[in-house]
């Protein structure tokens, strides 16, 4: 008679989902673990990896579905207690998240009850680091990042998460450098080009992503899973049978639907439809929509939070080049309401002249300044002024579409409107509308700064609150 541990434990050695659940419950010891068809049904495209039946396989997902901890963290370890001769590379868009993915793995397998499972597989001592371990039989786990080196480490099943930061993933050249990088360095990396299997798990960012890349080129296996269905869809993939219905959210007891409408509203129809939908599409004209930018009185004082000045300053004031702007925002209980925009070809003198005047106006309780050009000196000019203006350099971390890309779904929630009647509305509107095809970019720069810091500044303050993590 098998001992009921036993069988449990044989379980979990053959059963891909069981072993999952077991190494949740390592490396989030407080949380909860929810099984869910879409988990089987990855289990089930894996196990077909580990057969020989799939070489290539991309699986797309929205976020927190399990996929790092699913295909990063769990499929290495399993696999390698199976053959602990395998050689395994990871690669995801950051350092950091590889590394902790990397750690995770090693736990597991350092873990009690997967020693037990596994006893063949040991990490070898002397050669157990974070971001690489090797078994007592020269098998390994290796984690990189997206466009690190790979000299010397070939491998026999090579892993892309998140290949893409969804914050830049707007940006045509960090995408292509991704591209790149997979074709030319990550790729060739095999060490049996008939044998051996990639995997590419990620939220689907853009058309051009990478998957859009692999799907295209073809050749690929594809697993797409949307977090809800428009329309009835039959399943079928190993043991996996079912019909899933509209109005269902892919995982309801992680993220249903109040959740998903949440998540609908910050990142906005197009951002959703991506990542989510797995769906992205090319925007259909400019980044930011004439209808989001609504024209509104001034909001009652009595509702009003603080004011913003956001400052773009030019190199030069002659007529090639952008002038200097400053837009005035107000923030209130509903929103952000633009009161002034300011945008003049000035000479130095005559632009801190006008920055202290705009400033003495309105009172700001934060005037932005990107630390560049003639801003530099701004920033050091209305600091020493009397008063202690509160300016705060800025300085950018990517290019301008991807900056304004990353803060539109703020503008298409709603809630931002512009001076009504306002002689400078008309131009506004046009530039933000256009963008990036119109001549200049001075006030979407200045916006765009605006909402980027806001939205730091949200993410400060939840820090904050979660004790600084």
């Amino acid at each position: 008679m098998t001992h009921p541990g036993n069988a449990l434990e044989l379980l979990a050695a053959r059963h891909f989902p069981s072993f999952l659940a077991r190494c949740f419950n390592t490396v989030d010891p407080g949380s909860r673990f929810f099984g869910n068809w879409h988990i089987d049904l990855m289990a089930e495209y894996l196990e077909a990896v580990r057969r020989g039946e799939i070489r290539r396989l991309i699986v797309n997902v929205p976020p927190r579905s399990l996929k790092s901890l699913t295909i990063s963290v769990a499929y290495p370890a399993w696999r390698l207690g199976h053959d602990p001769a395998l050689r395994v590379v990871v690669a995801s868009y950051a350092h950091e998240l590889a590394r902790r993915h990397s750690l995770d793995t090693r736990a597991v397998m350092k873990s009690d009850w997967y020693r037990s499972l596994f006893p063949a597989t040991r990490i070898r001592r002397g050669r157990d680091r974070a971001q690489r371990f090797s078994t007592t039989a020269n098998g390994f786990r290796f984690a990189t990042s997206v466009g690190g080196t790979l000299t010397g480490d070939g491998g026999d099943l090579l892993i892309v998460d998140d290949p893409h930061d969804p914050r830049r993933a707007q940006s045509a050249a960090l995408r292509e450098a991704t591209l790149t990088w997979f074709d030319q360095t990550f790729s060739t990396r095999l060490n049996d080009k008939r044998r051996g299997a990639m995997i590419v798990v990620m939220q689907r960012l853009h058309e051009a992503d990478l998957s859009g890349h692999l799907l295209a080129r073809g050749g690929w296996t594809h697993l797409s899973l949307p977090a809800e269905v428009e329309s009835a869809q039959r399943i079928h993939f190993g043991k996996v049978q079912m019909v899933r219905h509209p109005g269902t959210p892919l995982h309801p007891e992680r993220e249903g639907g109040d959740e998903l409408a949440e998540a609908r509203r910050m990142l906005g129809e197009a951002g959703y439809a991506a990542q989510y939908l797995q769906r992205p599409a090319p925007a259909a004209g400019g980044l930011i929509k004439a209808a989001w930018l609504r024209p509104a009185a001034m909001p009652d004082p009595a509702r009003v939070r603080r004011v913003l000045q956001s400052w773009d300053t030019a190199y030069k004031a002659d007529a090639l080049n952008d002038p200097s702007v400053c837009l005035t925002v107000i923030e209130h209980e509903d929103g952000l309401h633009l009161a002034e925009v300011f945008r003049e070809r000035l000479e130095y003198p005559a632009l801190r002249r006008e920055a202290a005047r705009l400033a003495a106006r309105w009172r700001p309780s934060v005037i932005l300044v990107e630390d560049k050009a003639s801003g530099q000196s701004l920033i050091q000019d209305l600091k020493a002024m009397p008063g202690r203006l509160p300016v705060q350099a800025v300085r950018p971390v990517a290019d301008k579409l991807t900056r304004l890309a990353v803060t539109t779904p703020r503008l298409e929630a709603g809630g931002f409107t512009i001076e009504a009647g306002a002689g400078w509305a008309g131009d506004f509107v046009r530039e933000a509308t256009i963008f990036p095809n119109a001549a200049h970019d001075d006030q979407v720069d200045a916006l765009s700064q605006l909402l980027s810091w806001l939205d730091a500044e949200r993410g400060r303050v939840v820090r904050l609150k979660l004790g600084g993590l």
